[in-house]
């Protein structure tokens, strides 16, 4: 019988691997984690997208009667910032109920329950439903890794249900608002400070598309739990220096949109609204996710739920957007649920820990799910 880490132990490994994004570099905890699925079975495959960045994607017995389940996370991790950290943050030092790092929540936690969870169902699959486990690269600064797999197909066929390990203290959400991140771009004509009559202002442009922006309207009905769509203007800077006609503005936009709003619909409407004047690029382009609380999988998820929560879980939905946004529309629109060990408000903070304890549910809670979809 082989014998598997822990997931404290291997939660901690994990830590070890810098990954802090940029630059990334995911390589190495990628193959560790695939060393220790592939003697299990698991046909491991990894794609690099570019140097050192590599998404896994593993997989067991996709056979039976019904697609497998999918449990996915991202491997990266954010910088550290500029405060000290009261301890080293890839040595995952531990406190009574803590365990601290560098993505101790988000969400290397996560991704160690995960695989533990496929190592213990791994002699049972033979015949059944299957597990597929894609970790991803780069999700950090906009799922890049997630959107590079998709767009190159390599997630190899669909699944029936998708668990995002993202850090929800073990509460399971169903859904999260999109984002579309734009750079909006108004030029002008350069000319001494002194004879702007010589030249075009870049920035007075930019200020009539801000004012624009504040006035603009989705024109859509809240959804009944994620809400209203919402416009940020996050950014804006222009010249190069006081006595000259700025030849260029930048205007950071920060938009949060929810499913029934199309992004590329979206866009093309904001290009017709701010005019010919005004330049749109898009930088992170992250679609909603939603699943309707009547979905049977979904219902199965929170009744399994109830034992941990001393409750049954209700409609929610997480505050940040996760690689679900570009995994789900790929495996075929399966029944998502994101939950994971770590904790929400401890995601890209100094001194980021994780508890003990929800490690521990977690591999249990993931098992629970992955042998009742499994037919186990």
């Amino acid at each position: 019988m082989t014998l598997h880490p822990d997931v404290l132990s291997l939660t901690r490994k994990l830590l070890t691997f810098n990954t802090v994004n940029p630059p990334g570099q995911e390589r190495e905890c990628a193959e560790y984690i695939g060393n220790l699925l592939q003697p299990e079975g698991f046909k491991i495959r990894y794609h690099e997208y570019d140097k050192g960045r590599v998404n896994l994607i593993a997989t067991k017995e996709e056979g039976g009667d019904r697609l497998p389940i999918c449990f996915t996370g991202h491997l990266d991790t954010i910088p550290l910032g500029t405060a000290p950290w009261r301890c080293d943050p890839f040595a995952g030092e531990l406190t009574e109920d803590k365990l601290y790092g560098r993505g101790s929540s988000d969400m290397k936690g996560g991704v160690a329950a995960m695989v533990l969870a496929a190592l213990r169902l791994s002699p049972l699959l033979p015949g059944k439903g299957g597990i597929k486990l894609v970790f991803t690269a780069g999700e950090e600064l906009g799922c890049e890794g997630a959107a590079q797999l998709c767009a190159q197909s390599l997630l190899v066929g669909k699944a029936g249900a998708l668990v995002v390990g993202e850090p929800t203290s073990n509460y399971p959400f169903i859904g999260h608002k999109g984002a579309m991140f734009l750079e909006a771009r108004t030029r002008g004509i350069t000319a001494h400070g002194s004879m702007p009559d010589q030249g075009v202002n870049a920035v007075y442009k930019a200020a009539r598309a801000v004012l624009a922006l504040e006035a603009f309207k989705f024109g859509v009905e809240p959804h009944p739990v994620l809400g209203s769509p919402t416009l940020n203007v996050g950014t804006i800077s222009g010249g190069l220096n006081v006595n000259s006609v700025p030849d260029l503005a930048t205007i950071g936009i920060d938009i949060r949109t929810i499913p029934a709003l199309s992004h590329n619909g979206l866009y093309a409407r904001l290009r017709s609204y701010l005019g010919e004047e005004v330049e749109l690029v898009r930088m992170i382009d992250a679609g909603s996710v939603w699943t309707e609380l009547e979905d049977e999988w979904v219902q199965l998820v929170f009744g399994l739920m109830e034992p941990y929560l001393n409750e049954k879980p209700t409609s929610r939905a997480v505050t940040y957007f996760t690689d679900a946004s570009e995994l789900k529309p790929a495996l075929g629109h399966p029944p998502t649920v994101i939950l994971g060990p770590g904790e929400a408000n401890m995601a890209h903070k100094t001194d980021e820990f994780c508890y003990l304890a929800n490690l521990d549910a977690a591999v249990e809670i993931y098992t629970e799910i992955a042998k009742n979809w499994c037919g186990l």
